[in-house]
């Protein structure tokens, strides 16, 4: 049982949440917590897991569970994942680097964000499962340079994020502020395209120091007003799929339909994710959207979750609604406030206890099978199954 500050016990993500409001500076909470307009879709992709409720099945064994998964041909050994964010080291200095040892030591996939504030090559070097999140250029030339250097720095997979751009509007950030701290900065963004030309993998040369003020002044409406594509379209995915050496998933995706589209453009998973409640606020929950987005793939690729996840009983419910792994979002930012690295380490032992657990008394022992049987909305929970 870990231990807070004061002494008292650390049990759940939520205690975690709370010890790392009072150790994280107001314009880095602002930017971590915060959601679009009025934070309804942030609410809500927590909420929305209230909506169902476990049907449990008895007289099963469950003395040995078994969490592991497969995603992409690699065997996980529990289905979680980390979800890609950015400037990590505003909540501990060691940043990307602490979260990405957390990872590597219980084999979980680690994603690295385009906008962190560690290099590509610097968590490569850390070692461990891990996945490079790209955001797409207007410069082609600069989108294949940073493909080029996490195909060359050992990445696994690209998550191609297709919600971000325009960014949504984030008042909490717009009211508090953020400027970042000496010794944070886009680390990846600060690097001239014209210097690596699609290389190997050099990171090329920075910016000069008019560029460095900016991002630091302007924070992440700088990064998007000028790194970020807005005409995205299914040529850009196919263009991406044609060229990169890796497989490309593609984040941001709440509709079937369009789970559809982007699997017939070639790519090797769909994300459903409505970026954490942080673009399109009355958007819906990512839970909500997720059986329409897994019918509509029918198995063709791995169908991945991220959205409101608090307690291993969540990552079930979604597990039940057809995801082959979760990724983890904020808790593991306010782990990394909380103790750093063992922070980031104990978030991520919780949530795979509390599923372990959570499995046990449902009655289902591997991650792999876990079925819709299990799950019941809420609304419909009174009623005769065969009603239904």
């Amino acid at each position: 049982m870990a231990a807070a500050p004061g002494g008292e016990a650390v049990l759940n993500v939520r205690d975690v949440e709370r010890i790392a409001a009072g150790v994280l500076s107001p314009g880095a909470a602002a930017y971590y917590n915060g959601g679009a307009w009025d934070e309804s879709t942030l609410r809500d992709n927590e909420a929305a897991f209230e909506r169902w409720r476990f049907r449990p099945k008895v007289l099963v064994d469950v003395a040995r569970r078994d969490l592991s998964v497969r995603v992409l041909g690699r065997l996980w050994p529990t289905p979680f994942g980390t979800a890609p964010m950015a400037l990590m080291r505003l909540a501990t200095p060691e940043g990307e680097g602490a979260a990405a040892r957390a990872c590597r030591d219980r084999g979980i996939t680690y994603t690295l964000s385009t906008v962190a504030s560690a290099t590509i090559e610097e968590v490569a070097e850390v070692g461990g499962p891990r996945w490079f999140q790209l955001y797409t250029t207007p410069d082609a030339d600069w989108t294949m340079s940073l493909v080029r250097r996490a195909e060359a720095a050992g990445y696994e997979a690209l998550v191609m994020t297709v919600d971000a751009a325009p960014l949504g509007r984030r008042e909490r950030d717009a009211r508090v502020g953020l400027t970042l701290p000496p010794g944070v900065r886009y680390e990846n963004l600060v690097v001239r395209p014209s210097a690596v030309g699609g290389g190997e993998g050099g990171p090329g040369h920075e910016t000069g120091a008019d560029g460095e003020d900016a991002l630091s002044r302007e924070g992440p409406q700088l990064y998007a007003k000028e790194f970020l594509k807005e005409a995205l379209t299914p040529a850009d995915l196919a263009w991406l799929v044609r060229e990169s050496r890796l497989p490309v998933i593609v984040k941001g995706v709440l509709r079937g339909d369009d789970a559809d589209a982007v699997v017939e453009a070639g790519a090797a998973g769909v994300w459903v994710s409505n970026h954490g409640g942080r673009q399109m606020d009355r958007a819906i929950a990512s839970i909500d959207a997720l059986p329409d987005v897994v019918q509509a793939v029918r198995g063709r690729v791995p169908v991945l979750f991220d959205g409101g996840i608090r307690r291993g009983m969540d990552a079930l419910a979604a597990l039940a609604l057809g995801a082959t792994a979760v990724f983890v979002g904020r808790p593991l930012l306010w782990g990394l406030a909380w103790d750093g690295e063992r922070g980031a380490g104990a978030v991520l032992d919780m949530l795979t206890a509390e599923l372990d657990l959570a499995m046990a008394i449902t009655g289902v022992p591997r991650a792999s099978s876990i079925d819709p049987s299990i799950l019941v909305h809420a609304d419909l929970a009174h009623l005769p199954r065969r009603i239904r």
